[in-house]
């Protein structure tokens, strides 16, 4: 099996809508998506990836599952620098996460004092909770850290949604603290991560990332891919995002 994984194009939060720019991107996006085999297709409740899903569906005459647990993952916590108010749980400035080894363990992550105070670990396990209900509807069924194989398949399940919740995804499949992911990878507007199932030995799979991020459609496209996600390449470089 293999899922297509798409951040929504560039945001517009306040209208929790796209740019004008983000119109471009998904219209390249469409193109590119049409061509795929797409056997299921979900996407988050919230305006942008709404938005970002509705050319590839026009064309293809396909509908999508609206699900609400795709929308954005975004708890608040009380980060150690930022005391007047609460920010969203995986916007940490690195020097602050990394001097506690815990937010690297894929166990232990969820367990400090800041993530228990935010409920994270509920939010994160109520959200992988759907994720593997809808991969054991189509075979593949969670078993401790793998999957068992109930119906091996070659679909691809297409899930339009939002960076941080995208990592959360990534996390569970991989097994490891989805802080690694939100501080060490980034996927960009209208970007298409790939995952394949691999089932090295009968009736049991892991899930492996093909490719994280991929923006080759908007190149095709001669479209500047979006600086949105990621913070500043030089402290003083211009016009780019510090905090």
């Amino acid at each position: 099996m293999r899922l297509l994984i798409v951040r929504h194009g560039d945001p517009d939060y306040e209208l929790d809508s796209l740019t004008e720019k983000g119109f471009r991107e998904v219209e390249l996006l469409s193109e590119r998506l049409v061509k795929e085999k797409m056997d299921q297709i979900y996407v988050s409740t919230m305006g942008r990836a709404m938005k970002t899903a509705e050319p590839t569906l026009k064309k293809t005459g396909k509908t999508a599952l609206e699900c609400e647990w795709l929308r954005e993952f975004s708890p608040k916590i009380m980060r150690p620098d930022v005391q007047d108010h609460e920010m969203i749980v995986w916007d940490w400035l690195p020097k602050d996460w990394l001097a506690d080894p815990d937010y690297a363990d894929p166990e232990k992550w969820c367990e400090t004092e800041i993530m228990k105070a935010g409920h994270v670990k509920e939010e994160y396990q109520r959200v992988i909770a759907h994720f593997d209900q809808v991969l054991a509807e189509h075979g593949y069924v969670r078993d401790g850290k793998l999957y068992r194989v109930e119906n091996a398949n070659e679909d691809t399940l297409v899930f339009f949604c939002h960076f941080g919740l995208q990592c959360v995804l990534l996390s569970h499949l991989m097994n490891i603290s989805p802080m690694i992911l939100w501080h060490f990878a980034c996927a960009a507007p209208s970007s298409v991560t790939t995952v394949y199932t691999e089932e090295r030995r009968e009736g049991t799979a892991i899930f492996r990332v093909n490719s994280m991020g991929d923006q080759s459609h908007l190149y095709a496209g001669l479209e500047k891919p979006s600086f949105a996600a990621r913070f500043c390449e030089t402290y003083h470089s211009e016009g780019q995002r510090r905090d």
